[in-house]
């Protein structure tokens, strides 16, 4: 990895206008991003769905990270590509891991390489805290070793690696980051792809009760998708982040029992906490180390948990 320069850091409203394409652009973390960006910069959203937020200024193109002439069409002239795309149903890799290989790892490197041969500046790939597996330490630093539990970690992974591997062979400057629990209003909690704390609120709001697996004393680090849009801008055009990967939490542990017991609170209502069998392969304890980002980028996430979380109600 690259060492860190100090003077190459650039505050985002320092930077001149750039050229941005954002995969992804209908989902969560994308939507912000095109959203943000979009103040400051030329934005342009690609995604296979319609995106539900349309931002003025912003070009919205309807189309796969998979069709290599789409891509090529889209990198030409960008300063830089946010690569959020991705399959990231956990239980939908382990259904259909070839279609998963086939979303995040050939999608990835499609990206990578028309991106490559348009000579983009920076390439900015949205990893996953899936690549660490069970964590043998915690906080989990970015060295930590990578044992995947499941095939959208392995896959995650792979494009990573890919990437880092595109900046070796060819002069790409990568980076990549890795968020751990990311929540905002904007998930859908009917999608089986949503977290925990989108299916506490629906569930609250319906007026049911709160059903926890196991014990509930399994920790998890929960970032706001505003605060990983922040990491994203502070490594646009910041030589400190190319080359680099950054873990991207709040570095706090919150039991699920503690969410369950604020989401309940920030209701206004009082439903009943159940508990029932863990399940299988739930990682215990989950949290970030983020000193490398404090210190590279000097990233300081903003919005705490209660804060983040009445956004909701």
């Amino acid at each position: 990895m690259n060492q860190f320069k100090p003077n190459a850091y650039i505050q985002p409203d320092e930077l001149t206008l750039m050229k941005i394409l954002v995969t992804g652009a209908a989902g969560q973390l994308g939507s912000y991003l095109v959203e943000a960006l979009a103040t400051e910069h030329q934005v342009t959203g690609l995604d296979v769905k319609d995106t539900r937020w349309p931002v003025k200024g912003a070009e919205q193109v309807k189309g796969d990270v998979g069709d290599y002439r789409l891509a090529m069409k889209l990198c030409r002239g960008m300063d830089a590509v946010i690569h959020t795309a991705a399959q990231v149903s956990v239980d939908r890799s382990v259904s259909d891991p070839v279609l998963d290989a086939r979303e995040n790892i050939l999608g990835t490197v499609n990206m990578l390489e028309t991106a490559t041969k348009s000579m983009v500046g920076q390439f900015i790939y949205i990893s996953s805290a899936a690549i660490f597996g069970n964590p043998v330490k915690v906080p989990i630093p970015e060295d930590h070793p990578t044992r995947p539990l499941s095939p959208y970690g392995v896959s995650k992974l792979a494009g990573e690696n890919y990437a880092f591997a595109f900046m070796e062979t060819y002069g790409l400057g990568v980076t990549s980051i890795r968020p751990f629990n990311i929540y905002s209003p904007r998930q859908d909690p009917a999608s089986p792809y949503s977290g925990v704390i989108s299916r506490f609120v629906d569930r609250v709001k319906e007026g049911e009760n709160l059903t926890i697996f196991g014990d509930g004393l399994q920790t998890r680090d929960f970032i706001a998708a505003g605060d990983v849009v922040r990491m994203v801008e502070l490594c646009l055009g910041n030589d400190n982040a190319k080359g680099q990967a950054f873990n991207c939490g709040t570095g706090k542990a919150t039991t699920v029992n503690e969410l369950a017991a604020l989401v309940a609170k920030l209701s206004g209502k009082k439903p009943e906490i159940e508990h029932t069998d863990p399940r299988k392969g739930d990682i215990k304890h989950s949290v970030a180390d983020i000193s490398l980002a404090r210190k590279a980028l000097r990233f300081r996430p903003a919005t705490k948990l209660r804060d983040g979380l009445g956004g909701f109600f």
